[in-house]
């Protein structure tokens, strides 16, 4: 009894410890996505919008007890969940679920489970681990390189097998990312870039025909204005019949007259944008530059490596999501079926993300405890 007492009065403790801000802001980011799920739908709360609530609600209850979980305990188990997702991941290619023409989830029963969302976590998890038990010394080393590289390059392959050039993209770029913060030299990024722009020739034989038709529709989109450049030619008239204010919420003609694809998705910020204008997407953006500030802040508050790398690999992980869509929907890069964070319809995502941000919150809650650097696989 006295030890129940102790540990509930060390919860207690932590509570008020949680950065209660940044909670406010990923439940100010997903309201939007409650309204514009609303509004996808014609102003009826089904199919969408309620699902994602009560989502979100569960989420947010997993985020505060992952907040409150003790980070050591997360370091010690940083690789198990990283080759759990990994197992995820394998496990889709045998008896994956198939939908809109790619084999992503998982179907347990009650709900689906989409591994690749699981693993932009699981990732982060473990390269902050490895980098965080390296020295000065260790870093600087060529075979240091070895572990991060097949930590990367085993996920990111069967992404895109499934396919997914989206999310594959975002563990590249995270991977490179942690890499960078864990001490790597600007010179092998530069020879890890001349050697991906030699491999594009090689690279684009292994792409799908569809996504070959997207690169090349990016270029010019009219060429195909009823196939492949369909999707962002609607979306280009979408966003600039918005204008400044918008049409007015449920008024959007584009998304409510079903010539906008994905609008419960990977067109969701151009619904936004058509509804509420460049007022209302200026205001999502900043909501996701906050979100940003505050896992940067908490990063730089970190006393220990791990807690460092966790909060800057997460909030950056989140913040590219949000780049590319945003970018692809704006016609910057090409279509590649991301998702907006906390926005777009998607259990998996924004549980995986609540339970990321979770992670950041205990980084920021033991920012001032020690963690010794030499942690082995073993210690798991």
């Amino acid at each position: 009894m006295w030890f129940t007492r102790q540990g509930a009065m060390h919860l207690a403790d932590k509570v008020p410890q949680i950065n209660w801000l940044l909670v406010l802001l990923l439940a100010a980011i997903s309201s939007v996505g409650f309204a514009m799920l609303y509004s996808a739908s014609n102003g009826s709360i089904d199919p969408w919008a309620l699902r994602q609530m009560i989502r979100f609600g569960v989420g947010v209850v997993l985020m505060i007890a992952v907040a409150l979980t003790d980070i050591r305990y997360i370091l010690r188990y940083s690789y198990a969940v990283y080759f759990g997702a990994l197992a995820l991941l394998l496990m889709v290619e045998v008896a994956g679920e198939i939908g809109m023409g790619a084999q992503r989830w998982i179907d347990v029963g009650i709900f689906q489970i989409q591994p690749s969302e699981i693993m932009k976590v699981a990732l982060v998890l473990a390269l902050a681990r490895y980098f965080h038990g390296l020295t000065a010394e260790e870093v600087r080393r060529p075979t240091v390189l070895i572990v991060p590289v097949l930590l990367v390059v085993a996920p990111a392959l069967l992404v895109l097998h499934q396919p997914d050039l989206g999310t594959a993209l975002i563990l590249v770029l995270v991977g490179g990312l942690m890499c960078f913060l864990g001490g790597i030299r600007m010179w092998k990024f530069a020879i890890a870039f001349v050697g991906g722009v030699a491999a594009i020739p090689v690279a684009w034989q292994f792409l799908r025909d569809y996504q070959k038709r997207r690169v090349l529709t990016f270029l010019n989109p009219e060429s195909d204005p009823l196939g492949a450049g369909y999707h962002i030619l609607q979306s280009k008239i979408a966003l600039g019949s918005g204008g400044l204010f918008g049409k007015g919420f449920l008024a959007g003609t584009q998304s409510h007259l079903n010539f906008l694809p994905e609008k419960q998705t990977d067109f969701i910020f151009t619904m936004l944008a058509e509804e509420f204008g460049m007022i209302g997407s200026l205001f999502l953006l900043a909501l996701y530059g906050l979100v940003l500030v505050y896992g940067l802040s908490i990063a730089l508050r970190c006393r220990h490596q791990f807690g460092r790398l966790l909060a800057m690999g997460i909030t950056s992980s989140f913040f590219m999501s949000m780049f590319i869509n945003v970018a692809m929907v704006m016609g910057l890069i090409p279509v590649v079926g991301a998702p907006l964070p906390l926005v777009s319809y998607g259990g998996s995502a924004m549980m995986t993300i609540l339970i990321g941000f979770g992670v950041v919150m205990s980084a920021h809650v033991h920012r001032d405890i020690r963690i010794p650097r030499r942690t082995t696989i073993l210690d798991t």
